[in-house]
């Protein structure tokens, strides 16, 4: 179990312990997964009813493949706990949570001033998702 600095969700935290990608899909009891990078997140999609947690591993902030794997499972129908976990820094948090990450468990604790800041930043997106159903700006240009 990590420890979640920051969780934006109304239910309990799920504490189970997640297994690798390719544990999950060898066993039919188990409710959480850990996506490393290299792990394909479309694996999990005949499975997501049974999921309560994904952790994704960002091991450098510069590895962005965690964010594909949030949209793939939530644009998927995901519902459950979706939690960033590794080397989590400010400048990431926003996108964070708009590609569907809902907990967030750095390595090193962020500073919670500057960590609101961060999820509050921009009140106008580029980009539609599936998730906080905010209109592009483009759209609100546009009218679409």
């Amino acid at each position: 179990m990590v420890d979640v600095q920051f969780r934006f969700r109304d239910d309990e935290a799920v504490n189970d312990p997640a297994i690798t990608v390719s544990g999950f899909t060898e066993q039919s009891n188990a409710t959480a997964v850990r996506i490393e990078p290299g792990d394909d997140a479309r694996e999990l999609l005949p499975a997501l009813d049974r999921l309560a947690l994904v952790e994704v591993a960002f091991p450098s902030w510069t590895d962005g493949r965690g964010y594909s794997s949030a949209r793939i499972l939530r644009e998927a129908g995901y519902t459950g706990e979706l939690r960033a976990t590794g080397d989590l820094v400010i400048d990431m948090l926003h996108h964070l949570r708009r590609c569907g990450f809902d907990a967030f468990a750095p390595e090193k604790p962020l500073n919670p001033k500057d960590a609101e800041v961060a999820f509050t930043r921009w009140e106008n997106v580029y980009q539609a998702t599936a998730v906080d159903g905010r209109q592009p700006i483009w759209a609100k240009r546009h009218g679409a």
